[in-house]
């Protein structure tokens, strides 16, 4: 069993950055994919960033390419998730999820996720 706790959401400006992090607890060596989803009120939850565990290939959603970088430490079994230049529509909460598949940025693909941290950016 993977245990996934995220921390860092909260509330800032357009324009302003939050850095998402997500500690991972348990067995996680059959992990191949982390990934970062956000699901906004009434909106289908949906993939923001995803990495390669075993290479750190990364890959994003358009919405977010150039502004938001996934990255992970192993040696502290810790996912970030840097966000820059932040948009009121990427108000949502916002999950660490692990997979043991080839999960991409699908959501159905991950096995294991986090409880969520809110994310809220005013204009």
């Amino acid at each position: 069993q993977v245990q996934l706790v995220e921390s860092g959401g909260g509330s800032v400006q357009a324009g302003g950055s939050l850095r998402l992090s997500c500690a991972s607890y348990g067995y996680s060596y059959s992990i191949n994919f982390m990934g970062w989803f956000r699901q906004a009120p009434g909106k289908e939850r949906e993939g923001v960033a995803a990495i390669y565990t075993f290479g750190g290939s990364t890959l994003y959603a358009d919405s977010v390419k150039g502004r938001f970088t996934i990255s992970q430490d192993n040696a502290e079994n810790t996912l970030y998730l840097q966000m820059n230049s932040l948009k009121p529509e990427d108000t949502a909460m916002y999950y660490c999820a692990a997979s043991t598949g080839w999960a991409l940025l699908t959501p159905h693909e991950y096995n294991y996720w986090g409880q969520g941290t809110q994310v809220t950016v005013s204009s």
